[in-house]
């Protein structure tokens, strides 16, 4: 199946255009133009609105490809020119850096595409696709096994990566297959076995290898009217529960069994603990806030707090679900 909603013919690098473009701040800079494309390859671009916290310094260069043939000619790009790649989905489980990162970022939110199919009860989804959406569109069809999903910010790619989960399930329990693409160019259809699933971990993480798309195998037939209602359930509950009011990553730490994070930093008396504009959730303080004019360096900072605080208190590590991307070294002074 083919990824494809875009409009326009799909990008190609063999003949690279580029075109002054004025910036915010008077200076020119590049931007590249794949002919007869709507694609575009855009220098210094801020990522602070890119991810849901809201902060980050800017990318050297930034795609975002509406096709797996954009993203393929992306890829191809970055490898002609030696360039790092950094993925991006939704941003909501990312720390960027206030220095930005270098090379080539990649943002996959524009692959767009979902089929169910009845016959086989089977979902074959566009990594780009936002999950909290496919919820609903399942459970509105009468299909079960996504309810759980609808409070789980992020994409479908997101979620194969990190085997996003919540109520004891999880993405790895109903994924059939997932199509990754490598660096150069080649597709690959993996199993949920392949893919060495833990507890909010697989083995793309940390690898160079793009989720394209998921297949994942959920359950037709149901009372569309009873789906919607216990989806509605776990969204209210997760709004009752997470402080949805500012910006955050969702959950910062992994839970240490038996003990929830949360517990944890709540107990060592850390709830409300501020740095700069990032706090320790009131509601819920397995979260990092930001207040208002945070900068990635105040989050950071205030994760390595907690972690410092839990260990003299606890004898545990706590170890970070949110992905750090770009230069932290120096960020605490």
């Amino acid at each position: 199946m083919t990824i494809s909603q875009a409009a326009g013919n799909v990008c190609t690098v063999s003949a690279l255009n580029t075109k002054k473009h004025q910036t915010t701040n008077s200076v020119d800079s590049e931007v590249i133009y794949l002919p007869n494309t709507d694609c575009t390859i855009k220098p210094q671009a801020s990522l602070s609105a890119f991810t849901s916290y809201r902060v980050g310094g800017a990318a050297d260069l930034y795609v975002a490809p509406r096709n797996l043939e954009s993203l393929q000619a992306s890829l191809k790009y970055a490898k002609e020119r030696n360039l790092k790649v950094t993925t991006l989905g939704a941003g909501s489980n990312l720390l960027v850096s206030d220095r930005g990162i270098s090379g080539l970022v990649i943002a996959t939110r524009h692959l767009r595409f979902s089929n169910f199919d009845p016959q086989t009860g089977q979902l074959t989804v566009a990594a780009g696709e936002s999950i909290p959406s496919l919820a609903l569109a399942a459970a509105e069809l009468g299909w079960q096994g996504l309810e759980w999903a609808v409070g789980i910010p992020g994409t479908v790619g997101g979620a194969v990566v990190m085997n996003a989960g919540a109520h004891n399930s999880c993405i790895a329990d109903m994924l059939v297959s997932a199509q990754v693409l490598s660096p150069d160019g080649t597709l690959e259809t993996l199993t949920a076995d392949q893919l060495g699933y833990g507890y909010r971990t697989s083995l793309l993480q940390g690898g160079d290898r793009i989720v394209t798309q998921a297949t994942l195998q959920l359950a037709p037939g149901a009372d569309p009217a009873k789906v919607v209602a216990i989806t509605r359930e776990h969204k209210k509950h997760r709004l009752s529960t997470q402080p949805y009011n500012f910006p955050s990553c969702g959950s910062v730490f992994r839970n240490p069994k038996p003990y929830s994070a949360g517990w944890l930093i709540e107990q060592t008396g850390l709830k409300g603990y501020q740095i700069g504009g990032a706090q320790v959730a009131q509601l819920h303080a397995n979260f990092i806030v930001n207040r208002g004019g945070a900068k990635a360096s105040d989050i950071f900072c205030l994760i390595r707090h907690i972690q410092h605080q839990v260990q003299e208190r606890w004898s545990i590590n706590l170890e970070p679900e949110v992905k750090m991307l770009g230069e932290f070294q120096g960020a605490c002074g």
